[in-house]
């Protein structure tokens, strides 16, 4: 049998109040009713006498779980782990208690409902004296779709309550189960909505197109988006959405099955805690994402080190908000990397990890800088390719060079830096090297990792700025990679700016963009890469030849 567990409101109750609320959480009703009259007169002479609201949960054995006691006009559901309920849409667990006032489910019964997943919630309007005089009832709509994510049923009168409600239950969790068996298998899981606040202000491109590569960050790290919010005011300091807004991502997240909240920003600790608290979801913000894409594409000991560093710093400021949401995320997304015990450890032994890698990266810089000095000893001229993620950097590296370099339609596919060498007529030779991808507001403590590995184009004789023409925000993209370029001082660098994907191209625009004598290429179909080497060559030893001459 059950342990009934009594709670809520109960100071100034007297001993023999006592008594009849321990009797009535030891009662056993029907499985197969939602309520008897008998438990629902019970509880309503009982509610009228000490002036409270009576709340019950019932098993679907019919086992008083919990008793609640509330105030005149409420009752408060005691913490039931709303985050994992076995495997079932449904708790198992049905919810009656009393109205004192003539009033119908209001909004705080619904929610209850819907956050907790109880099979079903019903209030009994009591009269004077404790006598039901009709019942309202709501369940949890098994459409995820549908408008509302509740299903009112008309008032019942007493009379009017039947049985056959164990059937009921079952009915409504086999439309759940064939709702979820219709998805496809990589939308069952990583299931997350998207929240992108913006301050018109402050934003450099449109929330439209900031939120579009949140999406495409979230097909990298396999996540299935199933709907975005989007507000377009400063961000609000505590919940950044708001209390009503946050209510309502709340209630859908619940309906459509939601495990992650992804937010299109920086969130600080203190705001990650609060949303935890609140949701009971993973939450992840923009950098955490960014950074665990990195954690998943590094391959070298390099990158491994850089991506780790730059996790520990992110992790560093929140160990003093360590809460349930920390804990959430010490598996899957967002929380690969360090680890959970790297999330457990104090701020003392987070630093002496960071001085640690911090020491062995500098050893590796070292290490490149000897080899950089051999190539310039050899005289051998560097290209570098960069431009912005997914832009088709490593796919052009393999189309020049006949390599296999890792190449997706996922953004930061290739993270690590891969180089490869081509030879010219006259034995002439280059290397040219692909970089890590640029994208807009590239977390601080991942850009300044990554600041040695970006040092090396310093010392190239020229950048090819690979951009996406037929992705409709390239300009943006350009921008960003300037920015980041003239960040680090390489604006004197020559630069060819090459245009891929323009297979994907409208043939007017093509057309337009050619007669501009813009550099027009295809990495897969490999439309435009003659000439683009031929103007690699010229651009080298010509540009060589002349400053030969003017010395």
């Amino acid at each position: 049998m059950t342990i009934s567990k009594i709670s809520g409101n109960l100071g100034g109750l007297k001993p023999n109040h006592l008594k009849k609320l321990k009797s009535l959480s030891e009662k056993r009703l029907r499985s197969d009713s939602i309520i008897t009259l008998d438990f629902a007169r019970s509880v309503g002479e009982l509610s009228v006498e000490i002036r409270r609201q009576i709340g019950t949960l019932i098993d679907r054995s019919g086992y008083v779980t919990h008793l609640i006691v509330g105030s005149d006009h409420s009752i408060e559901i005691p913490h039931l782990d709303r985050y994992r309920v076995a495997h079932s849409r449904l708790r198992g667990l049905r919810l009656f208690h009393s109205h004192l006032k003539d009033e119908a489910l209001n909004q705080e019964d619904l929610m209850d409902l819907v956050l907790n997943r109880f099979d079903s919630i019903t209030a009994a309007v009591v009269d004077s004296e404790g006598i039901p005089k009709y019942f309202y009832s709501a369940y949890i709509n098994p459409d995820p779709d549908a408008s509302d994510p509740w299903v009112l049923e008309n008032r019942k009168f007493p009379g009017q309550l039947t049985e056959g409600y164990a059937e009921e239950v079952q009915a409504l969790e086999t439309e759940f189960t064939k709702k979820n068996s219709n998805l496809k298998e990589s939308q069952k899981f990583n299931r997350a909505f998207l929240v992108g606040v913006y301050d018109a202000r402050k934003m450099r491109r449109t929330p439209e197109h900031s939120m579009d590569e949140l999406r495409e960050l979230c097909k990298t790290a396999d996540i299935h988006v199933v709907d975005v919010y989007v507000q377009k005011k400063a961000a609000d300091p505590s919940t950044v959405v708001g209390k009503g807004k946050l209510q309502e991502i709340i209630l859908k997240s619940v309906h459509k099955d939601i495990e992650l909240l992804i937010f299109d920003l920086e969130l600080a600790p203190a705001q990650a805690k609060k949303i935890s608290d609140a949701t009971d979801l993973k939450i992840i913000d923009r950098t955490q994402l960014i950074l665990d894409i990195f954690s998943k594409n590094a391959k070298s000991r390099d990158g491994k080190l850089q991506v780790e560093l730059a996790q520990l710093k992110y992790l560093k400021n929140r160990l003093s908000e360590l809460d349930d949401n920390m804990s959430r995320l010490t598996g899957g997304i967002g929380g690969r990397g360090p680890g959970e015990t790297k999330l457990e450890i104090g701020k003392r032994r987070v630093e002496e990890k960071i001085t640690r890698l911090e020491i062995e990266l500098e050893s590796l810089k070292k290490r490149r800088e000897l080899n950089r000095k051999a190539r310039t000893r050899n005289e051998v001229p560097i290209v570098a390719i960069v431009g912005y993620t997914n832009a088709g950097k490593s796919t052009l590296l393999n189309a020049l060079t006949n390599s296999e370099v890792i190449a997706e339609d996922k953004l930061f596919a290739t993270l690590d830096p891969t180089t490869r060498r081509i030879r010219f007529p006259e034995e002439r030779e280059i290397i040219i090297s692909d970089t890590v991808g640029f994208i807009h507001d590239l977390p601080p403590d991942l850009s300044q990792a990554f600041k040695a590995t970006l040092e090396e184009l310093g010392d190239a004789d020229l950048l090819l700025h690979v951009v996406d023409i037929s992705n409709p925000n390239y300009t943006e993209q350009m921008e960003a990679v300037d920015g980041i370029l003239n960040s680090l001082n390489l604006h004197e660098i020559p630069r060819l700016v090459i245009y891929n994907k323009a297979d994907n191209l409208e043939p007017e625009f093509f057309e337009k963009l050619k007669n501009e004598e813009e550099i027009l290429v295809s990495a897969v179909t490999k439309l435009g890469l003659n000439e683009l080497l031929s103007l690699i060559e010229s651009r080298l030893w010509m540009g060589k030849q002349e400053k030969v001459l003017a010395s």
